[in-house]
């Protein structure tokens, strides 16, 4: 998997395709994604190791890829060294690579014993250090110049799990109480909001099945909250898929929601999604740029443009983008976003709110791109976010990186 995301493939996608065929149990599972994930979150840094100890250039991509997953191993503290070097070398075999057992042996036992002498080495090459491209390093730090090591570091660390509790059904409080009950910590982030003190399967959680709590990221609660919603509203969710958002929406008020997606398969997980909760919506598998294909020209009273971009602010749970995006790709993500917004807010009503978010940590796609679109666009006015909150939330250890900018059309 991991050399296959290496060679350009999603690292989402192939866990979706190991789920639909329903491979390994819960523990094969979830050691496959410490393994994947964590080698490619250090994938710079295994990297550089693997290089500076093989001497042979670039060779077999199946066989770099069991070294930079087995370093990774090495490294996490796991497992015990010989066991490590015993399994990779086994490996060779199990993947039709038995002329390579020798040369991963030598690679893994050259590390055990050079491993101090290495980190000097790795220490001098950004990318192994920081554990990202060079590009998605420079640009960071030209934007956040004070902050940026502290954002790459988060980038490598594990994602917190956090809880939104559907007020409909319970509260913050009371299901603390329950989780407490069945031996699971977690401490209030809000009024949804529980982040736990360690993951766990989310079919575990009491009344996960039921509709009574999903998962959502604390950050990604905040759209509801910050779209100033009321009974009776006409909202649209513009890029609704997986749903997290949308079922936020109707959780905290009784609207008229239409959420859109231009996959068909995330529409269908939308529309799964809302079951489980209890919850409805229109859900329609449409370009939210064509508006001639779902608009009926009545105009909303909120928009949330929650827009696909680089996922910058994500990559500590999709760790394989970082490593798959280029630079070039974060102007094509802001002309497409600059796009959607043009063309959502036709379908804004006089007075109405539009709230763009992204979870990138790029200006080129946050805040730039909003003052452009405020500047051209007449009647567009920025508004203050709630409680005075920044617009470019950094990811933490409460909350992965989001960017969000409140729009009122004047009338």
């Amino acid at each position: 998997m991991v050399g296959r995301v290496a060679a350009g493939a999603s690292l989402s996608g192939e866990l979706e395709r190991l789920a639909e065929n329903g491979a390994g149990t819960q523990p094969q599972r979830a050691a496959l994604i410490d393994l994947t994930h964590g080698t490619l979150r250090r994938f710079g840094r295994v990297q550089a190791i693997a290089r500076a100890l093989s001497r042979r250039g670039r060779g077999d991509p199946l066989v770099e890829a069991l070294l930079w997953c087995a370093l990774y191993a090495l490294e996490s503290g796991r497992y015990a060294d010989y066991t490590v070097v015993d399994q990779a070398v086994k490996a060779c075999a199990l993947l039709s690579r038995p002329s390579a057992k020798g040369f991963v042996n030598a690679v893994l036992r050259g590390y055990l014993r050079g491993r101090g002498a290495l980190e000097a080495r790795v220490a001098a090459d950004p990318e192994a250090r920081f554990q990202h491209p060079l590009w998605w390093i420079e640009m960071l730090r030209a934007a956040e110049p004070a902050r940026w090591e502290d954002v790459l570091a988060a980038g490598n660390s594990h994602p917190p799990m956090c809880l939104r509790v559907n007020v409909r059904r319970s509260s913050v409080d009371a299901y603390r109480a329950r989780l407490r009950a069945v031996g699971i910590a977690a401490r209030s982030l809000g009024e949804a909001a529980l982040l736990l003190e360690r993951p766990v399967p989310a079919a575990s959680l009491p009344g996960f099945a039921e509709g009574e709590v999903s998962v959502q990221d604390a950050g990604a609660q905040r759209a509801a909250v910050y779209l100033d919603l009321a009974d009776g509203q006409r909202v649209l969710d513009a890029c609704a898929a997986p749903g997290g958002k949308s079922a936020h929406i109707l959780e905290r008020a009784a609207v008229e929601l239409l959420a859109l997606d231009a996959d068909e398969a995330r529409c269908a997980r939308l529309t799964r999604h809302l079951a489980r909760l209890g919850l409805a919506a229109r859900v329609r598998c449409a370009d939210c740029r064509a508006a001639g294909a779902w608009w009926d020209g009545k105009p909303f009273d909120r928009i949330l443009a929650d827009v696909p971009c680089t996922s910058s602010g994500v990559v500590r749970r999709h760790p394989d983008i970082k490593w798959l995006r280029r630079a070039r790709d974060v102007s094509a993500f802001a002309a497409a976003q600059a796009e959607i917004l043009d063309a959502l807010w036709r379908a804004l009503g006089p007075d109405g709110k539009l709230l763009y978010v992204t979870c990138s940590v790029f200006p080129q796609e946050n805040e730039e791109l909003v003052a452009a679109f405020v500047a051209r666009t007449s009647g567009a006015e920025r508004l203050a976010l709630p409680g005075g909150a920044p617009a470019q939330l950094l990811p933490g250890p409460n909350h992965d990186g989001f960017y969000f900018a409140l729009l009122r059309k004047r009338p």
